[in-house]
């Protein structure tokens, strides 16, 4: 591996979640794992339940690298490269091109279940307490006691938050100091506080007139975006864990 890199990679993902193309230069080489780091990058790492974005590196000469898999470790991302290219140098120039369908899809789920949190906090009371998710479905577990957790309640829930869907309401996101962040009330959705400590700034995403919380994940700009959701499965995790499953509805 190259010398540690001093500057931490521009996360290009969480300003614009929809950047499909950019451009970048190779700051650090790990051939092992076939992996390079970028001065900058629309790739999603993974975390917080959402998977990592694929796509290709792309040289000006036109040689291609498939991107496999992407981790952040620190302040830095990793893009692990597949092919049997040989890896480019430092100080290389490439464009970043995700694909598109997945990381389309991956925006619409997630924004779907911030919305179902939105609502199932908002009319329930109910906190997170875990939750991951894929390009088409998705699960999401509530500290909800089995009284509540009905039939006739999931159906209300499910419509509840298809009409919050239908209307429209602006995603906007925003990063703030962690001073500011912190005093927003009900800023932290899950059961635990899993943001790291002494990280100096906070990203929120909020839907506006439903829910405003603390994410690192990539979002639609409105929720008419997301086109609706459909519980597919629920499942009792425990006395007060509830899991509700849900999969897309295409938009109409």
């Amino acid at each position: 591996m190259t010398e540690p890199i001093q500057l931490p990679t521009d996360l290009l993902y969480q300003r614009d979640s929809g950047i499909e193309a950019f451009d970048a230069v190779v700051t650090a080489v790990a051939a092992e794992g076939r992996a390079v780091a970028l001065d900058r990058t629309a790739f999603y790492p993974g975390g917080g339940g959402q998977p990592h974005d694929i796509g290709r590196l792309v040289a000006p000469d036109g040689t291609a690298w498939p991107v496999a898999s992407v981790r952040k470790e620190g302040h830095i991302v990793w893009h692990a490269l597949g092919g049997e290219e040989a890896l480019p140098g430092v100080g290389t120039a490439l464009r970043g091109e995700l694909d598109q369908e997945l990381r389309r899809k991956l925006m619409r789920t997630h924004t779907a279940l911030h919305v179902l949190c939105g609502v199932v906090f908002r009319d329930y009371g109910a906190l997170v307490t875990g939750g991951n998710m894929g390009p088409d479905r998705a699960r999401m577990d509530f500290e909800m006691d089995s009284a509540d957790f009905t039939p006739e309640r999931v159906a209300e829930i499910e419509r509840r938050a298809n009409e919050e869907i239908a209307a429209g309401r602006e995603v906007r996101v925003r990063i703030l100091p962690r001073e500011e962040a912190f005093a927003i009330p009900d800023l932290i959705r899950t059961k635990v506080n899993l943001l790291p400590e002494g990280i100096a700034e906070v990203r929120t995403v909020e839907i506006v007139g439903l829910d405003l919380q603390a994410d690192g994940g990539t979002h639609v700009a409105n929720t008419r975006e997301v086109g609706g959701l459909r519980v597919v499965g629920t499942r009792s995790k425990g006395k007060a864990n509830k899991r509700l499953e849900i999969e897309l509805v295409d938009p109409s």
